[in-house]
């Protein structure tokens, strides 16, 4: 696929114990419908050409020819297809028998990965039958031709050097020291892992941690395909589990005994990004002693089966989601609460507008003051009615000042704002950026001397989404002495306002439902009829779009025509490719454009994994240029 996404499947054939035809046959026809769902990588269990468990019989040489004649039709299989394929095989080498991932694509075999750590204990007897593989890599003659056989295999894509797979076996998975380790420090950004993990109460959670934990310990993709329905059940039962993680998310998962493909799409790109951007990934000897096999593969099709969030900054539902809001509630109050520590403030001062914004920095502005213990009547909110003001956003402020039990002040600045008109020659009836930014800034003003006159600090109120775009006024609401929802983009603003709501009920859970059905805006122009005439989304795009472009060109470094490509998967039945792309050069064009007001932003505690601070994860020259991003914009 293109963009990085490699289409990959873990695969569970029914298979007979010992019966090595009827499971070439079986994986064959596996092979053939993974080609049809255009995977480009292919995952078979833990020596599933013959069975796991055949016990004593993988002594028998009738048994280890079958399983040669098999390897030679799954290979026979793979030609044609533009696809890698991991099937496990027991292979004697040297009067020694060893536990193999082979490695397969276009007819060949491009290379045996042996078995490091062989279990033996409990129900696991591996040292019986097989020898693990301590040694560098070599050679070995299999069908009349020299195969790389070692514990060090990179297989890497011609078309695509970023797709690059490694080979781990099952018991490898559960030691301390996992071989996959050593391989993704060496480049692989996918490991696979041929198993035979027998089920029990309990067991498949564990398993799914371990997955996910190792893929994200490796920045890797991790495809995991697990023995299941036709190993003997005499001592063990097994379910076939089978797992696709990528970076610690599970993308896709198999029900228990079930056996079937399970297909998804690892994006190789953000793997190589992720591992670019952390400087500690990076092993200068870890290399040392691989051979690189390439390969070619291709799939096809565009569309994803992974999948794509709408609102990548918003926690799914459930009771995850509750705790999730708590939790950056808790880390917005407790930077506030710290701040107020320090500067040892009497009091805190906030703008309320009856708008979200406003409203969830006042929301944590209480937890704040509760977790030190003071009176909330110690937060002085203030709310400025001017030209713009409509009576439903005025009410909706001084109702959440009242139920939140804060001290509220009511000071209009229309007349304030005409006299500054006055000093700068402005007329009133010219509705420019000095008519919108004078009332900000003189909104701004009153808050920072109220703050002067009580020995406070004003709390800001802007959130991520807003200084992406630049959505606010220079050393106007741009300003404050710390600003709380610095790192909550505008899509999480809702999503924490709406929990909070739930969890005060009562007036003020109404309260915060009117403010959230509210129209965005910063009510700096008239209304028209008294209702919100300057509508943000309107003038600067949908907050969804802008939150979904944010995230994936800023956290995953993503170029445009990805950005793109991806917003036309999450948002194909909302939005027409034309409006997708219409806003999404906006974005970049106001991204670039505005990063000054960035430059200079006051302190604001981080809580996700984007910020924009120029102290913490975001140094940008104000004057870079959006030249190349734009061109690419103007080619989709």
């Amino acid at each position: 696929m293109k963009y990085g996404f490699v289409k990959v499947a873990a695969a569970t054939p029914r298979i007979r114990v010992a019966d090595t035809r009827y499971n070439a046959e079986a994986i064959a026809r596996m092979i053939g419908q993974a080609a049809e769902a255009g995977a480009e990588l292919l995952v078979f269990p833990e020596l599933c050409v013959c069975g796991y468990t055949c016990g004593d019989l993988f002594g028998q040489d009738v048994l280890q020819s079958g399983a040669s004649e098999a390897l030679l039709r799954v290979a026979q299989a793979t030609e044609g297809k533009k696809m890698l394929v991991f099937v496990g095989v027991p292979l004697r080498r040297g009067g020694v028998l060893y536990n193999c991932a082979a490695a397969l694509c276009g007819g060949e075999v491009l290379g045996f990965v042996p078995k490091r750590h062989l279990p033996n204990y409990a129900e696991f007897y591996e040292k019986r039958n097989f020898q693990p593989y301590c040694g560098e890599n070599t050679r070995v003659e299999w069908n009349g031709v020299s195969v790389p056989f070692g514990r060090k295999l990179l297989f890497r894509s011609r078309s695509m050097p970023e797709f690059t797979v490694a080979a781990e076996l099952c018991e490898d998975l559960w030691v301390p020291a996992p071989p996959s380790v050593s391989h993704a420090l060496a480049g692989a950004n996918i490991i696979v892992n041929l198993s035979a993990s027998d089920e029990t109460a309990g067991k498949a959670a564990y398993r799914r941690l371990l997955v996910s934990a190792q893929s994200a310990k490796t920045v890797s993709g991790y495809v995991y395909a697990d023995a299941g329905d036709g190993e003997s059940t005499t001592d063990m039962v097994f379910a076939g589990h089978n797992m696709i993680a990528e970076n610690g998310a599970v993308l896709a998962e198999s029900e228990l005994f079930c056996n079937g493909l399970t297909v998804s799409e690892i994006d190789v790109q953000r793997l190589a990004f992720e591992r670019r951007r952390i400087n500690t990934f990076y092993e200068p000897s870890a290399s040392d002693g691989y051979e690189v096999i390439p390969f070619s593969a291709g799939g096809s099709g565009e569309r994803l089966t992974r999948p794509v969030a709408r609102l990548p900054f918003v926690p799914e539902e459930g009771a995850a989601r509750s705790a999730r809001a708590e939790s950056i509630l808790t880390m917005q109050a407790a930077g506030l609460k710290k701040r107020l520590e320090h500067t040892g403030a009497a009091c805190a001062v906030i703008g309320i507008s009856g708008g979200l914004d406003s409203a969830l920095a006042l929301l944590v502005t209480v937890r704040a003051f509760k977790a030190l213990g003071r009176d909330v009547r110690d937060i002085i909110a203030v709310t400025m009615p001017c030209f713009g003001t409509t009576g439903q956003t005025r009410e909706n402020s001084l109702r959440l000042m009242k139920e939140l039990g804060v001290t509220a002040r009511e000071i209009g600045i229309a007349a304030s704002v005409r006299a500054h008109f006055a000093d700068i020659g402005h007329e009133e009836s010219v509705h420019n950026a000095a008519y919108e930014n004078a009332q900000a800034r003189m909104r701004m003003m009153v808050l920072m001397d109220i703050a002067n006159d009580n020995g406070g600090f004003v709390v800001g109120t802007g959130d991520l989404s807003e200084l992406a775009l630049g959505w606010a006024t220079y050393n106007g609401d741009h300003m404050s002495m710390y600003g709380v929802n610095a790192s909550v983009p505008k899509t999480l603003v809702r999503y924490l306002i709406r929990h909070e709501a739930e969890r005060l009920g009562g007036e003020a859970e109404k309260t915060l439902c009117a403010i959230l059905e509210t129209e965005i805006s910063p009510e700096l122009l008239p209304p028209e009829d008294g209702k919100i005439a300057q509508k943000t989304e309107e003038l600067v795009g949908p907050y969804e779009l802008h939150d979904f472009y944010l995230y994936h060109a800023i956290r995953w470094g993503e170029a445009p025509d990805k950005v793109y490509f991806l917003a036309k998967q999450a948002f194909g039945g909302e939005y027409d490719a034309k409006t997708l792309k219409k806003w999404l050069k906006n974005f970049y064009t106001r991204f670039f454009s505005q990063q000054f007001k960035r430059s200079c932003l006051p302190d604001g505690v981080k809580v996700g994994t984007v910020s924009l601070s120029p102290r913490g994860d975001w140094r940008m020259p104000s004057d870079a240029s959006a030249a190349l991003w734009a061109e690419q914009i103007d080619r989709l």
